[in-house]
């Protein structure tokens, strides 16, 4: 069933423009009287004409309601310049409400661009039905016509200026929950290095969940690619690297790592280079992200290291990858461990606990019960050990950073960082980043 209905009035023929009021009147109508939309709320975009006071427009703009009581209490009008400022400002309203199936009623000609806009701004989550608004020079006469219009292809210069607008959009938005931060670790030479742990402040994601600098966009998620990319670009502009060349690992919860240079695996875990410049990251959200670098033969790695991924070794599998690529020597390559859930936190059930337990009791807290405490810090930090990594080259939440912590429990800091086993299936995610600098 409908959620929500959007009218377009957005970009009307000049002779409609000034009766935009008798309009908007005939199409409300025609949704009221139309029993096939039932909708909680339903939202009308229109231009903002250069030089109107946004003040009053909606008061403008709204027809005589006196006949539409009820749909009266759900409708509100939104004015901007761009249809982008439009359907963005749109989706918080929806998100607000968690509503996800929308009835879009357009003029004919605005379907092709409006399905270019939904599939850049909205992801997967929301599903969306298109009706078309017959709009002729009699604003008297109009019709929403119920079969479905295929239409062509818009050019490709079309949707790049629509991609245009939307990223000009994005970028002026203001950054929410306070400033972009980074965490550094001072274990890696900052005169060789770029590298930092990102936290949740400083990006534009709005839904509560991924606010504010999400840095993963999915199908199952309401942050949609081009919300997740700017947050990105400003988080490229605070550190000082290329969001360009910026490489992140294809999470499979496994131990593959790829070397950047050759055959990329479809999914991997972990990535290594010795290439100046290219920026490697790996997620994180309770999950460890993992900082590798080598300051004598200049690589870097990045991993992401899960409880699966623990047991698997994957970080250990990216030291063997640098060492095997770059010649690197295990007891040069330095390790950071950057914000994870804390064994204060972490559960997992009683036979995966067992796995933990082999690698050292001391991983597991609660060994009895049905759901042990798990250190997966611990447990990385003593297979890279045993993997001939240096224990003064291991920063981990043993070892106070001089500067400041940087492996702090997700879950216990909300106002910091996202965290899947705090929040739920629609979490957020922070990342750890290192390269070479040029």
């Amino acid at each position: 069933m409908v959620e929500a209905v959007l009218i377009d009035l957005f970009s009307l023929p000049a002779n409609l423009q000034n009766n935009i009021q008798g309009l908007l009147h005939n199409t409300l109508e025609t949704i009221e009287k139309c029993s096939s939309i039932h909708a909680p709320s339903v939202y009308v975009m229109c231009c903002q004409r250069q030089g109107s006071e946004k003040k009053g427009e909606q008061e403008f703009l709204f027809p005589d309601l006196r006949g539409f009581q009820s749909l009266k209490r759900r409708l509100e009008v939104v004015c901007t310049q761009t249809t982008a400022a439009a359907l963005y400002t749109i989706k918080q309203r929806l998100d607000e409400k968690d509503l996800s199936i929308i009835k879009v009623i357009l003029p004919t000609l605005r379907k092709d661009l409006m399905k270019v806009y939904t599939d850049h701004l909205f992801t997967a989550v929301y599903q969306f039905e298109f009706e078309e608004l017959q709009v002729v020079s009699d604003c008297e006469n109009l019709q929403i016509v119920e079969h479905q219009h295929e239409g062509q292809t818009l050019p490709s210069q079309d949707v790049a200026l629509i991609r245009s607008e939307i990223q000009v959009y994005l970028e002026s938005l203001p950054s929410l929950k306070g400033e972009l931060t980074i965490l550094r670790s001072s274990l890696i030479p900052d005169d060789i290095f770029l590298h930092g742990f990102t936290t949740r402040t400083g990006g534009i994601s709005y839904i509560p969940n991924l606010s504010s600098c999400n840095l993963f966009s999915s199908s199952k998620r309401r942050d949609p690619q081009v919300v997740v990319k700017e947050n990105l670009r400003r988080l490229a502009n605070a550190a000082g690297f290329n969001p360009e060349t910026f490489h992140r690992v294809k999470i499979d919860h496994a131990n593959a790592v790829c070397v950047m240079g050759k055959t990329e695996p479809d999914n991997y875990d972990g990535i290594v280079t010795n290439q100046k410049g290219v920026t490697l990251a790996a997620p994180g959200a309770d999950c460890i992200p993992v900082l590798f670098a080598d300051p004598v033969r200049r690589a870097c790695g990045a991993a992401h290291s899960g409880w699966k991924g623990t047991l698997l070794g994957v970080s250990t599998a990216t030291v063997n990858a640098m060492v095997s690529e770059y010649g690197c020597n295990v007891k040069d390559i330095l390790v950071v461990l950057g914000p994870s859930v804390g064994p204060c936190c972490y559960k997992l059930p009683h036979e995966t606990a067992k796995e933990f337990h082999r690698i050292d009791p001391k991983c597991v807290r609660l060994y009895d019960s049905t759901s042990p405490y798990i250190d997966i810090r611990r447990a990385t930090r003593i297979l890279l050990e045993r993997g001939g990594i240096l224990p003064e080259n291991i920063q981990d939440d043993s070892i106070t950073d001089q500067n400041q912590n940087i492996t702090f429990c997700t879950a216990c800091h909300p106002d910091k960082f996202y965290s899947h086993f705090r929040d739920g299936t629609n979490f957020g995610t922070q990342i750890g980043f290192i390269s070479i600098k040029d």
